[in-house]
C-alpha cells in the first residue's frame, strides 16, 4: 500500500477535488449527484471551514469538507462534516478514517464546539459520534443525524446547514 499523505487543500486541488467527489458518489444510491456542487458552492461562498485532501504520493484520492452549521438555539461554533470522498478503487484501506480523524482533530483546533453529521451510525460511532434527540435534522430517519461533542455544552433545536447544501 502506498503511503498517504493528509493535507489541506490548494487552490490548484479545487479541479481535482470535484472529480474525485464525482467519482465517490457516482454509484451511490443514497447519492442525487449534488456533492460535487456542494463542495464548489461551499467555497464559493466562502462556507468550507476546514477542507483536507489525501494523497497517495501521486494523486489526491480523497477529500473531506467542513462547514458551519446553524442551531435553532443560537448555539455558535458548530460545523458540519461532509461530503467525505474517496475514489472507489481506494475505498475500505482506511483512508476516509484517517480523513475523520484528521478532520476532527484539525477541528478541534480551530475551536470547534461541536461537530453534526448526516451518515452510518455503524460506521461514525468509532469516532464518538451518536444520535441525540435534542438535536434535529428534518428528513433522513433521526438515526442517521449525529453529532460529535467537542466541548460540555449540547445544544438543542434544528439544524441548519449551509446554504451550499440547498
Amino acid at each position: 500500500m502506498t503511503a498517504i499523505s493528509i493535507r489541506p487543500e490548494l487552490p490548484q486541488d479545487h479541479a481535482t477535488i470535484h472529480l474525485v467527489t464525482a467519482a465517490a458518489f457516482r454509484d451511490a444510491e443514497h447519492s442525487d449527484g449534488s456533492e460535487p456542487r456542494i463542495v464548489d458552492n461551499l467555497r464559493d461562498d466562502g462556507d468550507l471551514a476546514l477542507s483536507l485532501v489525501a494523497e497517495d504520493g501521486a494523486r489526491i484520492v480523497a477529500h473531506i469538507a467542513f462547514s458551519p452549521v446553524t442551531i435553532a438555539d443560537g448555539t455558535t461554533g458548530w460545523y458540519g462534516l461532509g461530503p467525505i470522498s474517496v475514489l472507489p478503487e481506494c475505498q475500505g484501506g482506511g483512508i476516509g478514517f484517517r480523513l475523520v480523524q484528521r478532520g476532527i482533530a484539525d477541528m478541534r483546533t480551530l475551536g470547534a464546539q461541536g461537530i453534526v453529521l448526516l451518515g452510518d451510525p455503524a460506521y461514525y460511532e468509532r469516532f464518538g459520534f451518536r444520535h441525540e434527540p435534542q438535536l434535529t435534522y428534518p428528513g433522513p430517519s433521526p438515526e442517521y443525524f449525529q453529532c460529535l461533542l467537542l466541548d460540555e455544552n449540547l445544544p438543542s433545536g434544528e439544524v441548519r446547514y449551509a446554504p451550499a447544501f440547498g
